[in-house]
């Protein structure tokens, strides 16, 4: 039987094989496991396909080896608070022991009917009480939301979330979500608390360690493993995806065919997303930027004709999405594996 192939490209799977992002994992499990709380909420922020529900997973994951904690994945869209308070009752025996005996939940569907307490009238004043008996146990909740967005739900949560460690309640939360989801939380008026959370951006993955990956997962050689590397430019899905294509080719060398399907795979499962959000603007100085791995913003400017104040908001938004990195000053440089050849694909198709 043949060996599976241990690369996946499919979206909120966590792969056989893939490169931990340890140092920024061990960072948030060590300030949640702190003795002395110094921080409670953290957020995980990137573009499309770097690896932040993987992370977010196996922080899920390790938080879970240790006895002392309940973990929570939520969802942004669904009633949050709601939500967290059944998965309390559910999945915690010492939880649902408590609200059978103290609480009437008959109001929001969950527990006992009590018919000697009155039903309990406020959801918040529900989980504020079962926090307190969380922590009498000397416990604590982490809760987890990927994909998070600006939702109504999400911002009463934060804003109940706010009130409730101000009473030193022991409830955590690290998020997940794309560049402009977290900052349009971030800008919300009212919720200053989120926007100081420390904030990790999905950084490159380190190239010499996908190399070796390659060379010892895969079989290819030094050479062949450093090429791919390069070729992904530490872009997780691209790792991914490189990876599962040179898997399934015999002759273990970039063939046309490997890079044919290589390209398909990060325009069907990224950049065709990616492009549809861009303002027109911002797409037709792409088709420029593109054709170099980096240019300079006079180089730009000099060969699209336009005007420094017409640069300045699509640099902007380009920049806050992760497709471009203008870090250094006057440079531009394209942060997206093969992103020259889906645009320049997109012109063709008449899409500019």
């Amino acid at each position: 039987m043949a060996e599976k192939n241990p690369y996946v490209i499919n979206f909120g799977r966590v792969p056989n094989q893939y490169i931990s992002r340890d140092y920024l994992i061990d960072s948030i499990v060590e300030s949640l496991e702190s003795e002395i709380v110094e921080e409670q909420a953290f957020k995980l922020t990137g573009i499309r396909g770097t690896g932040k529900t993987v992370t977010l997973t196996s922080i899920e994951r390790k938080i879970r080896e240790n006895n002392d904690w309940i973990v929570i994945g939520l969802k942004s869209n669904s009633n949050i608070i709601k939500d967290l308070v059944a998965e309390l009752y559910s999945q915690v025996p010492f939880i649902s022991s408590f609200v059978d005996a103290n609480l009437n939940l008959s109001a929001f569907g969950i527990g006992l009917n009590i018919e000697k307490k009155s039903p309990v009238a406020s959801i918040d004043y529900a989980l504020k009480t079962m926090l307190k008996e969380v922590k009498k146990q000397k416990k604590r909740v982490l809760v987890t939301i990927d994909e998070a967005r600006k939702t109504e739900e999400l911002i009463d949560f934060i804003q109940e979330f706010q009130i409730l460690i101000r009473e030193d309640l022991p409830l955590y939360v690290v998020v997940a979500g794309l560049y402009e989801d977290i900052e349009a939380l971030e800008n919300t008026d009212g919720l200053t608390f989120f926007l100081r959370a420390t904030k990790y951006e999905m950084q490159p993955l380190n190239l010499t360690i996908i190399r070796s990956d390659y060379i010892k997962t895969i079989g290819v050689t030094e050479e062949v493993a450093t090429e791919m590397a390069v070729l992904t430019k530490g872009y997780a899905f691209a790792y991914q995806a490189l990876g599962k294509y040179m898997w399934d080719n015999e002759s273990k060398e970039l063939t046309e065919e490997v890079l044919a399907k290589f390209d398909d795979a990060l325009s069907d499962k990224v950049y065709k997303k990616i492009w549809s959000e861009l303002a027109p603007k911002d797409k037709w100085f792409l088709q420029f930027i593109v054709q170099k791995d980096k240019m300079s913003a006079s180089e730009l400017l000099e060969i699209t004709k336009a005007k420094h104040n017409e640069w300045s908001l699509p640099r902007v938004r380009l920049s806050e999405k992760g497709i471009i990195n203008t870090q250094n000053r006057g440079e531009i440089r394209v942060n997206l594996p093969r992103f020259k050849e889906f645009v320049d694909n997109q012109i063709l198709l008449g899409m500019i």
